[in-house]
């Protein structure tokens, strides 16, 4: 039997739960959880971390913590005993490491968690950690399959804990420009976005370094594997986790994620009700199972925040232009596009103009008979037939607008995080709304790999 063929068809499979809430909140690890009570914290009190996970993204996360004086890295847990070494060799001796994420929970004077692991990880360690106390900072996606997106938000509400998605892009204070100047008119009716996350090398398309000294030594593979299917030790796979849908979600949980995080925050919407996409593995003929290249079509319906609109999601990881993340926001008066920390508006808008004007814009009446010109200009003038006009928002042609220097995401995400422990803050990223993110991005998925349109229930947060 091919193991890529056997894990594409369980991939697919995961999707048949996800029309059920479940609210079940065993795991694999805790079948009589213990749900302790929230802990409260003063000004001067500091929040303990512990990170399960120390790869790419948890070096990044744990750096920017440790230059918060609110909180303390106390405590790590990797399958790797060198991401461990390394750990100790950064953040100091006196940090805990250990493979066991487990023992970790047992500590009552770890308050949070930050979970960096891969993709299928994410559910059972984010509730274990609920349920033993914990907050819980959840990396994105927040789930690998949906159905168990609808336990954490079920497990978050049981214990209380407060719960945050690591998406932090869309703190920036663009995004927030962005949200006021669509709902201002900036660009007229808004009918199109265009959101791409494209790269052109190898660590971009998750060719990461295997050390020389991975082994089953070194690294505890069954716990890598946890709920993942058996199968033989295999370094590519455990370094190179993202290729594989055993672990993984490929661009769309990696990279489209973001995007709908973003784009749902500055429409205040709920998600699409339709989605479809098409893709390959074009130019990393590796052996990985996730392609390489995908673009995904996601219809939005009209709410009471937003117009209908077709977002576009455009991933690739052979893009000769070096590639970037952006978004393209298409109205029908102008153009906004947002790309690193630059926002730049351009209009293009209909112009009054004089009747005879108005009337000579009707190119084809210039091909009528005399008759019929006279009759329409007659009927235009009688109903008084005008070039639909919308509300303006004049920028007088193109506008840039720039992030501050100083603004930095993380420490933004982090502090919203442990303000929200102290209770002085609210979560938006909240697992409901990080499922509304997730689900969507990664669905495109299933698009891909059986070739047909899904329909999805933004509301209610499941396959129709």
């Amino acid at each position: 039997m091919n193991p890529s063929k056997t894990s594409r068809r369980q991939f697919i499979q995961t999707l048949g739960a996800s029309t059920l809430i479940s609210t079940d909140l065993s795991t694999k690890a805790s079948s009589s959880p213990l749900i302790l009570p929230k802990k409260t914290f003063s000004a001067n009190d500091k929040i303990r971390i512990a990170s399960f996970g120390m790869g790419i993204i948890a070096f990044e996360n744990m750096g920017v913590i440790a230059r918060m004086p609110e909180a303390e890295f106390v405590a790590a847990a990797d399958c790797y005993d060198g991401r461990l070494a390394r750990t100790k060799e950064v953040f100091g001796k006196e940090v805990e490491t250990t493979r066991s994420y487990q023992k970790l929970l047992e500590r009552k004077d770890i308050d949070a968690v930050i979970i960096n692991t891969p993709d299928h990880w994410h559910a059972q360690m984010a509730i274990e950690a609920m349920q033993a106390g914990k907050a819980v900072y959840i990396e994105k996606p927040i789930i690998q399959k949906i159905e168990d997106g609808h336990r954490i938000i079920a497990a978050q509400k049981q214990t209380g804990q407060v719960a945050i998605v690591g998406s932090k892009q869309f703190r920036s204070p663009l995004f927030q420009k962005v949200k006021t100047m669509i709902r201002s008119g900036a660009i007229g009716r808004l009918n199109t976005v265009e959101a791409t996350v494209s790269r052109n090398n190898a660590m971009g398309a998750w060719q990461y370094t295997i050390p020389s000294d991975a082994s089953e030594k070194t690294i505890d593979w069954k716990a890598f594997l946890g709920t993942a299917p058996d199968r033989a030790f295999d370094a590519d796979r455990f370094f190179r986790w993202r290729k594989y849908w055993d672990y993984g979600t490929g661009v769309s949980g990696d990279m489209f994620v973001h995007r709908l995080s973003g784009l749902h925050f500055i429409l205040d919407s709920k998600g699409p009700t339709q989605i479809s996409a098409t893709g390959g593995v074009r130019y990393w003929n590796d052996g990985r199972e996730a392609p390489d290249i995908l673009m995904a079509l996601l219809d939005y319906p009209a709410t009471s925040t937003h117009p209908d609109f077709t977002l576009i999601l455009k991933a690739n990881f052979a893009d000769g232009s070096g590639g970037g993340p952006s978004y393209t926001f298409i109205g029908s008066e102008g153009v906004m596009e947002l790309q690193g920390g630059k926002l730049s508006v351009r209009n293009n808008r209909r112009s009054e103009a004089s009747e005879e004007a108005l009337i000579e814009g009707y190119n084809s009446v210039r091909t009528f008979a005399q008759d019929q010109r006279e009759e329409f200009v007659k009927e235009f003038r009688q109903y008084k037939r005008k070039i639909p006009q919308i509300d303006r928002y004049d920028f007088g042609g193109e506008q840039v607008f720039q992030s501050p220097d100083d603004y930095d995401a993380g420490i933004d995400h982090f502090s919203r995080f442990f303000n929200a422990m102290r209770g002085n803050d609210t979560i938006i990223q909240n697992p409901t709304y990080g499922l509304r993110a997730a689900a969507p991005s990664i669905i495109p998925n299933y698009c891909y790999l059986e070739k047909k349109v899904y329909q999805w229930d933004p509301s209610n947060m499941k396959v129709v």
